[in-house]
């Protein structure tokens, strides 16, 4: 039934690809040139479903398919259309066009819904050109920052002068802020960006919540010297000590059964006859219990400063991101279990490792998520992939939510049949 709007859905996707700042790989950053052109070609898209398009003060790109009925809520879903360089072509990407393929279908059959039903691209949620994420949903949110309008890309360009460049005003960002309508709910679907749907099987998974982070610079200062001449008991070697600090934090997020990871390492004086003084680590850590993840901090903060005294050198740490963990809607989760049912798809509840734009609807109206199986649970990558069965099992359980929710609120037999 679905075939032509599923092939649409992937062509779309390829055709978004071709946007990009980079001619080798995909690179589509906030308040571009490749931003504002990939925003007009999804707004010629919405236009064909029928939809009312306009683009927000922060930049994201809206569709709105109007309900006949007066004093309607609003049904938002949506996700981001900016990537991360060298990306692939469906992070944050399907789950705009997915549900566009939806309102396409919704038009063709000239279907009414008893809420209005928005599509969002937001702006800017990978934080790739300015260094903070969810700029674009934080916006729409109503939780923008103004300490934000000074946030510098590696060009120097703040994020005022890059939105004045855009077409916009900084002066009216709030103004994107979505806090005085009337919505009801927002979901996002999103691929899922790791690897348990497809051992499971399955093609679709229901998100339970996603993980709170906290993330850290960590200066480890030792002394530097002559890597023949310092005997081995007498070394203050910030790279030694880095290592060991490296697998306590490992051991402490096994026990407190959380996810930490040290991703960056960066020494110093980086050379090979040298014993390095100097070394600033990463750290990130996660979890959908925030109370879990700082007991976790505080006893790697005390294994670090215990290696550090034991070691002679000195440790500091430095809070560069927080995120609460965000909890999905009980009654938005219920209804996706009951849509995957519906398609004979068993439903599969997961968490969310990777931050969304859905946390900060959170802070806006009930939130829910649908992870949509990729291969190898590959993203941020070239390789990136879905299938067409999937993208088709995702459109029709998504289908059957907006059936059901439109049911419950009381339309009419001719979109429920």
């Amino acid at each position: 039934m679905f075939t032509s709007y599923v092939q649409n859905v992937l062509q779309r996707c390829d055709e978004l690809a071709m946007i990009s700042q980079n001619p080798d790989y995909i690179d589509r950053r906030y308040l571009t040139n490749e931003h504002k052109l990939a925003n007009k070609l999804v707004a010629s898209w919405m236009e064909q479903a029928k939809m009312r398009t306009w683009q927000d003060e922060a930049g994201n790109q809206w569709g709105c398919y109007q309900s006949p009925y007066e004093n309607a809520e609003t049904l938002v879903i949506g996700s981001h259309l900016d990537t991360v360089p060298n990306s692939g072509k469906y992070d944050g990407i399907l789950g705009v066009l997915l549900p566009l393929g939806l309102m396409q279908w919704f038009a063709d059959k000239s279907i009414d819904l008893p809420f209005n039903l928005e599509i969002v691209g937001f702006a800017d949620e990978e934080g790739t050109r300015f260094g903070t994420t969810l700029l674009g949903s934080r916006a729409v949110a109503g939780t923008w920052l103004d300490r934000w309008a000074g946030l510098l890309d590696k060009n120097e360009v703040t994020v005022a002068a890059a939105l004045r460049e855009f077409g916009l005003n900084i002066n009216n960002i709030h103004n994107a802020s979505r806090a005085e309508s009337n919505i009801m709910g927002f979901v996002e679907v999103h691929i899922e960006q790791g690897p348990v749907l497809e051992s499971q099987h399955l093609p679709v998974g229901i998100v339970s919540g996603i993980a709170g982070a906290k993330r850290y610079k960590i200066d480890i200062e030792g002394h530097a010297g002559h890597a023949g001449t310092v005997p081995m008991a007498l070394r203050q070697d910030a790279i030694a000590g880095a290592a060991e600090m490296i697998l306590a934090i490992e051991q402490a997020a096994i026990e407190h059964e959380v996810v930490a990871t040290v991703g960056q390492i960066q020494s110093q004086t980086n050379a090979v006859n040298v014993i390095s003084g100097n070394v600033t680590i990463s750290l990130d850590v996660r979890s959908l219990d925030n109370d879990k993840r700082d007991q976790c901090i505080e006893q790697i903060k005390q294994k670090l400063a215990h290696i550090a005294q034991m070691r002679g050198l000195k440790v500091a740490e430095h809070l560069t991101h927080e995120a609460d963990a965000t909890l999905c809607h009980p009654e938005i989760m219920a209804q996706l279990e009951t849509a995957c049912e519906i398609n004979n798809i068993k439903p599969f509840v997961l968490s969310s490792g990777a931050g969304h734009d859905a946390m900060a609807m959170a802070d806006l109206c009930p939130t829910g998520m649908l992870f949509v199986r990729c291969a190898k649970g590959i993203s941020h990558n070239p390789a990136e992939s879905v299938n067409f069965e999937d993208v088709r099992d995702s459109l029709l359980v998504l289908k059957s939510y907006v059936e059901q929710l439109a049911k419950q609120y009381g339309e009419s037999s001719e979109l429920v049949a």
